[in-house]
């Protein structure tokens, strides 16, 4: 298992607060001001929010404070036609491109779930999810450590829909037909099984042919079609639903 990669934290203070966390796990504010920003508590709430919004310090579930957890996993690399790919867990610093990802793959109107993800990451600044509401994790694709592609899995914690999880997965056009998209795919479903999910699913709009091939010949299934769901530059379009059984 690789190390991971401690976050730029960009100002010393914010870093005594997020290795302070680290050190203790979950802690109430008034124990980690005291610590940290003993006489300055203004300065400790203005740390703590940036950290919030730069996703690196997230509510505990009991009250207080903890680090938001770095999904941990092995980085496979392979080549494929001269090209060295490398497949891992996503880190915070992966924001970046994986919007920049996601907003190329989505721009031509095909993927609107993934459209829909990158404007909640644009919002909210944080990549990793594990609270009371949902868990969210990513998976990264690398070329030269530059992010080529993505899986992104997400589930809302409600008991009825505990077995479920949505699933969205891109690869920038230049570098698919490689076999990239299909390991990260068996990545991100590989990761769900492990973690007790049993069905994993995701909407495509009828246009993106291509998805619903790639998909289908990965086992996946149509479950239903909801005809006229999107209207994309003027014209109705179906949303396919697919699943499949881990």
């Amino acid at each position: 298992m690789n190390a991971q990669t401690e976050p730029d934290l960009d100002h010393g203070d914010r870093e005594r607060i997020y290795a302070y966390l680290k050190d203790h796990g979950p802690t109430d504010y008034e124990s980690v001001q005291e610590a940290t920003f003993p006489q300055d508590p203004g300065g400790f709430r203005h740390h703590v929010a940036i950290l919030k919004r730069n996703g690196l310090v997230e509510e505990a579930l009991g009250g207080g404070l903890q680090v938001v957890p770095e999904l941990e996993g092995e980085e496979e690399e392979f080549t494929r036609d001269g090209v060295e790919f490398h497949v891992r867990p996503a880190r915070q610093a992966d924001l970046s491109g994986i919007l920049g990802v996601l907003r190329q793959v989505a721009e031509k109107r095909t993927y609107i779930v993934a459209e829909t993800v990158a404007q909640e990451l644009d919002h909210e600044r944080e990549l990793l999810r594990q609270n009371d509401v949902e868990s969210r994790v990513f998976f990264v694709a690398t070329v030269n450590d530059e992010v080529v592609g993505w899986t992104h899995l997400q589930s809302p914690e409600i008991e009825k829909l505990s077995h479920t999880a949505e699933l969205t997965t891109g690869v920038l056009e230049e570098y698919r037909g490689h076999g990239l998209g299909g390991h990260l795919l068996e990545r991100g479903l590989e990761w769900a099984g492990s973690q007790g999910y049993e069905r994993v699913y995701q909407s495509i709009p009828s246009t993106n042919e291509g998805a619903v091939e790639f998909l289908e010949d990965h086992n996946w299934e149509v479950e239903a079609v909801r005809e006229g769901h999107y209207k994309i530059d003027g014209e109705y379009v179906d949303e396919v639903m697919m699943a499949v059984s881990l």
